[in-house]
């Protein structure tokens, strides 16, 4: 790991994950999650204000950047429920199957290398029942727009820690087996196009 890596590019994914615009998204989402959660990449914390903490009994916050870590524990620290770190990538959950009644990820399908075994995996360590709830950034459907994510896409990754802008967040989750049963997709507000198609939901195991 080098000084960008460890200090850089945490402050830029950091600070990109928490404009006002995303905060209102997060608004809607986050609170939906309750039981024993898994939040599969947990970055910073920006999710944290945002929990019903009645609903929650237990959450595995997957992080592999202590970088990350070290910046989310302002953010955690009111938090009432047990809060437990996994710090292996998204695609190596460390939790035997049928373990948690949520899975939450947020902003982190686009950065994931393998993201296909990371869905496995989520949808592995979920109870039967249990759902998985996602705000992410992807592909727009616009054809302009989706041109100019395409020429960007390698630049952005090298800034972003390996972030995609043209994945496609709920093709990708339709083909880990799920079945997406609320889909809200749009532009953020203020947010410039290219990064701001947002697609988030539930979908059930």
């Amino acid at each position: 790991m080098g000084f960008y890596s460890d200090h850089i590019e945490p402050a830029i994914v950091s600070c990109a994950c928490g404009m006002k615009a995303i905060a209102r998204e997060r608004e809607k989402v986050v609170p939906q999650v309750s039981g024993r959660v898994l939040e599969v990449g947990f970055g910073s914390g920006h999710n944290a204000p945002f929990y019903d903490q009645r609903a929650i009994t237990h959450l595995y916050a997957l992080e592999p950047s202590a970088a990350m870590r070290k910046r989310a524990q302002k953010r955690i620290a009111g938090l009432s429920f047990p809060l437990e770190w996994l710090d292996l990538p998204g695609e190596e959950i460390p939790l035997p199957d049928e373990a948690v009644d949520t899975v939450l990820v947020t902003f982190t399908l686009c950065t994931i290398p393998d993201v296909a075994s990371a869905l496995q995996g989520m949808r592995r360590v979920l109870k039967p029942g249990g759902t998985l709830v996602f705000l992410e950034h992807g592909l727009s459907p616009d054809a302009g727009v989706a041109k100019w994510q395409n020429r960007l896409n390698g630049l952005w990754g090298a800034l972003g820690g390996g972030c995609h802008l043209n994945r496609d967040p709920a093709s990708l989750i339709r083909e880990a087996d799920f079945k997406i049963t609320a889909l809200d997709q749009h532009y953020a507000q203020t947010a410039p196009k290219f990064a701001s198609y947002l697609s988030g939901g539930v979908a059930a195991k």
